[in-house]
């Protein structure tokens, strides 16, 4: 089972970015996916999470500014940042659940595959 995420970048703040992650190895059908990220210094924290038939969960600290979403044929899943901020500056990591679940998760323990990080970096 491998993750691999894309589309990080630096940006100004208030840009977009989107990020994707496609899984690979394995059929994530029925699973829980989720974005989770980690700023310097900081511990890693939660920031979206969605189920397979689409129910979703986000942060507030980045509700109405981030979408999470999935495309099941693709194994694939996506996170559309808008408005960015300097404090969202940080290396975003997606991950699997390895089991099948019908809500969305935010305790990153429950996540059994990791992807390797991609680095987001806003400027002010």
């Amino acid at each position: 089972v491998q993750l691999q995420a894309s589309g990080g970048g630096l940006v100004q703040a208030g840009d977009s970015l989107r990020l994707s992650c496609a899984a690979s190895g394995s059929t994530f059908s029925g699973t829980v996916m989720g974005w989770f990220r980690q700023a310097p210094g900081k511990e890693r924290e939660f920031v979206a999470s969605i189920t397979s038939s689409g129910s979703t969960n986000t942060a507030d600290s980045v509700e109405g500014r981030f979408t999470i979403s999935r495309d099941n044929a693709k194994n694939t899943m996506y996170l559309q940042m808008n408005a960015l901020k300097p404090e969202d500056t940080a290396v975003y990591y997606c991950a699997v659940m390895g089991y099948r679940l019908n809500r969305p998760v935010r305790n990153p323990s429950f996540y059994d595959y990791w992807g390797q990080g991609t680095q987001v970096t806003v400027s002010s």
